[in-house]
């Protein structure tokens, strides 16, 4: 089976986490997901990730660390999709291909339907949001 390497980018900022929607032209639409895309043969994940939310989304990102894979089964392929935290360096992320962007703190995650390929990374990801303020 085909075996398609997608990056994903848990992007930060003030404890939450940017989630994209996915619009109507898309595969799952109407799910959310942590923004990125395929990578290219000629590329590395990082190199991959970063050029991928600068085309989605119109941001300049310092990609870091790893934080989890996990391979997704579909009809006739397998998606790969490896999550790296990302820190915006320059630009507002703006929806450019997705329906939709919103930051989610770690109590608004569960209010998302997310994409199935997504949710097992989101639990390494939590732990990388800061805890919301006490009342």
């Amino acid at each position: 089976m085909k075996i398609i390497r997608v990056v994903a980018g848990a992007i930060l900022e003030n404890g939450r986490l940017l989630a994209a929607l996915r619009g109507a032209g898309m595969s799952q639409a109407g799910l959310w997901e942590l923004p990125g895309g395929k990578v290219e043969p000629d590329e590395d994940d990082r190199t991959a990730l970063a050029r991928e939310l600068s085309e989605e989304l119109g941001i300049v990102v310092d990609v870091g660390d790893f934080i989890a894979s996990h391979d997704h089964a579909y009809p006739g392929k397998t998606v790969r999709l490896v999550a790296y935290a990302c820190q915006i360096s320059q630009g507002i992320p703006t929806a450019t291909e997705h329906a939709d962007l919103r930051w989610v703190d770690a109590a608004g995650i569960d209010g998302l339907t997310w994409a199935p390929a997504d949710i097992p990374l989101l639990a390494a990801t939590l732990p990388l949001l800061s805890a919301p303020p006490m009342a």
